[in-house]
């Protein structure tokens, strides 16, 4: 069988040394009064309360009996059987009993303890009626009250430490949860950060370097032969780059795209539509339908990012020689219209996005999801494109953040 213990209750090692110091006194009081008063066998007596004292410092010198319950066991039955010795010598040692209730409870399990106790203060009642001639209320209510004290103490702390280590677990638990959440929603927020920078990226500097390459060949078309046209499209080339590193820097700097400082949603894409027309063989139109309303400014940026990744998509793969922006109004929500005129496609067989390309539409429909909007795409080969953003006007509760703070 197993002689390792469960864990002891710990005790602080003020109690520890306040036990020790109150059998050590009530030994030395047994042992005295027997000297003072001139006993018989006061030398027996004396030399018992000794051995008893002597027994009883093994324990804490032990580390054996704090990890073993059956070493603690025959510890305490060795204690116990010197002081039944002194106990049949000389009344003064019922005092030791009330000590030895603590270390039996503290020391044996819990059944086994309480066992001890009621032994141990049956034999104090007995010894003492013994020694005095008698048994009245008093020889009985004295160990009997003491025992129940020390019963009430020990198991009450130890309820009370257990309930500690319990909150302390909790709180441990609680707190592990707490960093574990610390680092899940920092994780989710560095993805979502990632996704909303990749979107800003393909939306304005990937697309701004797909036209600043578009125009450099179109200008190394032109030469030699058309000099003042090849002139041309490398200042276009040069604006765009220039535009491209000033969003570039507003990204660093975490404010609102340039387009729509100092103007509102609808002077930013009849501004698109102008730099298009004159960049590229492209006629892009605008138009406003309804009363312009203030817009959230996460909603002004998502519609001017899908505007400006839709004509660049357009310029860039539909051969398409009219492009249509339209903003509509329309009471609780707003629109975006995008139409051309080019050779169109399949919405339901794009190709997988790899480094030339084919985030676009994910990047839209990801910006739409966020503000509580929708995408659609009406295409098919040889019929142009018409690509529908709507917003509503009432942001939905969490909005991942976009353009400034």
């Amino acid at each position: 069988m197993s002689t390792a213990a469960p864990a002891l209750t710990p005790t602080t090692r003020a109690l520890a040394w306040c036990l020790h110091l109150l059998i050590i006194g009530l030994l030395a009081l047994a042992a005295g009064r027997a000297v003072a008063d001139d006993r018989p066998h006061a030398g027996s007596i004396v030399a018992v309360a000794v051995a008893c004292g002597l027994a009883y410092a093994l324990g804490p010198l032990l580390p054996r009996i704090r990890r073993s319950r059956r070493a603690a066991a025959w510890w305490l039955a060795a204690v116990g059987a010197v002081w039944l010795v002194l106990l049949g010598l000389s009344p003064d040692a019922i005092w030791v009993a009330f000590p030895l209730y603590f270390l039996q409870l503290h020391l044996l399990p819990r059944r086994a303890g309480l066992a001890a106790v009621i032994v141990t203060a049956v034999a104090a009642v007995a010894g003492f009626g013994a020694h005095t001639g008698s048994f009245t209320p008093a020889t009985v209510i004295g160990p009997a009250l003491g025992a129940a004290v020390a019963v009430g103490v020990v198991w009450g702390y130890q309820a009370l430490y257990r309930e500690s280590e319990q909150r302390r677990q909790l709180i441990e638990e609680l707190t592990a949860t707490r960093a574990d959440l610390a680092r899940a929603e920092h994780t989710a927020g560095v993805l979502a950060e990632r996704e909303r920078l990749a979107r800003e990226i393909h939306d304005t500097l990937a697309q701004g370097l797909s036209s600043i390459q578009l125009l450099l060949r179109a200008a190394e078309r032109a030469l030699p032969g058309r000099p003042g046209a090849a002139s041309g499209h490398v200042d276009a080339a040069r604006q765009v780059a220039v535009d491209n590193l000033a969003e570039a820097r507003r990204f660093v700097a975490a404010l609102t795209p340039p387009t729509l400082e100092g103007t509102t949603l609808a002077g930013a894409l009849e501004r698109l539509c102008t730099t298009t027309s004159a960049r590229h063989r492209l006629t892009a139109r605008f138009h406003l339908v309804g009363d312009p309303v203030s817009l959230p400014t996460a909603h002004e940026v998502a519609l001017l990012r899908i505007a400006q990744s839709t004509v660049a998509n357009t310029v860039r793969h539909a051969q398409a020689t009219t492009a249509d922006i339209t903003l509509s109004h329309l009471g609780d929500r707003i629109a975006l219209h995008v139409v051309d005129d080019g050779r169109g496609f399949d919405p339901d067989h794009l190709p997988a996005p790899d480094v030339d390309g084919g985030f676009g539409l994910a990047a839209m429909r990801a910006r739409m999801a966020a503000l509580g909007g929708t995408l659609a795409v009406a295409s098919a080969p040889g019929h142009g494109t018409a690509v529908t953003a709507e917003l509503p006007l009432t942001p939905p509760t969490r909005t991942e953040p976009e353009g400034r703070p």
